[in-house]
């Protein structure tokens, strides 16, 4: 009865995942859905700058927290290790949802606005770009463990999930963090530029860049002088790979 509710409570967790990643996107974007980056009530400046960092504080503090080991082993004293995973994808979508309907617009001053209806879509194309590289990287790794479902499916037939094995497929052979670049991609493609957009993308990156070295910090924990190796020839968010 455990693995099966692990299984639900994983599956669950997923299909919000993905509902307030799609939405995540259009938030961004501007599109499709009701409320977005510069859409809705701001406020005053001083309190929309205050709320959306704070929002955009909370979204960071918690993925880079959770995905440290400590945390990971102080949580599995708590939930059984076949949810872990599951867990951490609930609270960063919870927290990324809570974002969305939180978030304060500034939308003045325009920082850049692509006027040329060509130009528009070309960035348009440059953004879903970002987008379509980070999903399809999350696939070339493994996209169902990376979110959880992996492990509540094995907890559920009983089996034990593989070995991580250091592996550089496709994208990943000519820049380390293809997701992350996806999202910076996918943040800054935009043909209105806006001041809240703007402070979004500025600290999503500041957040990434930080990520970036604890999870490479990791990286090395576990797979030592490979990493080290792999991180001296390809570049990490500019594509590149140099020969050694």
């Amino acid at each position: 009865m455990g693995a099966v509710l692990s299984f639900v409570y994983g599956s669950a967790a997923y299909v919000f995942f993905i509902g307030t990643f799609l939405y995540a996107i259009g938030f961004v974007g501007n599109v499709f859905v009701p409320k977005s980056i510069d859409t809705g009530a701001s406020g005053s400046l001083a309190q929309a700058v205050i709320v959306d960092l704070v929002l955009l504080g909370l979204f960071a503090v918690q993925h880079s927290a959770m995905a440290r080991r400590s945390f990971k082993q102080w949580l599995t004293r708590t939930v059984p290790p076949a949810v872990e995973r599951s867990t951490y994808v609930l609270a960063a979508s919870l927290l990324l949802a809570l974002l969305c309907w939180q978030w304060r617009p500034i939308p003045e001053p325009i920082v850049w606005s692509v006027k040329n209806a060509a130009g528009a879509q070309a960035v348009w194309a440059v953004s879903c770009l970002g987008w379509a590289v980070l999903l399809i990287s999350t696939f070339l790794i493994n996209h169902f463990e990376l979110f959880g479902l992996s492990q509540v499916a094995s907890g559920l037939t009983g089996s034990n999930l593989p070995k991580p094995e250091f592996r550089t497929p496709l994208f990943y052979r000519y820049v380390r963090h293809p997701i992350y670049l996806g999202f910076l991609i996918g943040f800054w493609a935009t043909p209105v530029m806006t001041a809240g957009h703007l402070l979004f993308a500025l600290a999503a990156t500041g957040y990434i860049l930080v990520g970036i070295w604890l999870e490479e910090r990791d990286l090395v924990a576990q797979f030592g002088e490979q990493y080290h190796r792999y991180r001296s020839q390809v570049g990490m968010l500019i594509p590149s790979r140099r020969a050694q």
